[in-house]
């Protein structure tokens, strides 16, 4: 595997929760960092990857008559900008 290096400057908070997970895993600071970043890494890909699948080849513009017909629909109570 190859490595490389990059200098991490975290907030002394987050890094202070990072170690204290760390040593509750067994494992190093820097280990636990690696698979943290490599998990996020995981959910972000496959979120996206599931989002293009579902989305198939829709375009935008395809919920326009939707939103069209929506127009004079009344927003559920609560729901609101702002």
């Amino acid at each position: 595997m190859n490595k490389a290096s990059y200098p991490l400057k975290l907030p002394i908070s987050v890094k202070a929760a990072a170690q204290r997970l760390a040593k509750e895993d067994g494992v190093s600071l820097n280990q636990w960092i690696s698979v943290a970043i490599a998990q996020k890494i995981g959910v972000v890909e496959t979120a996206a990857d599931f989002l293009s699948r579902r989305a198939g080849s829709a375009r935008p513009s395809d919920m326009l008559p939707f939103l069209e017909a929506a127009k004079g629909e009344v927003p559920p109570a609560g729901d609101t900008l702002g």
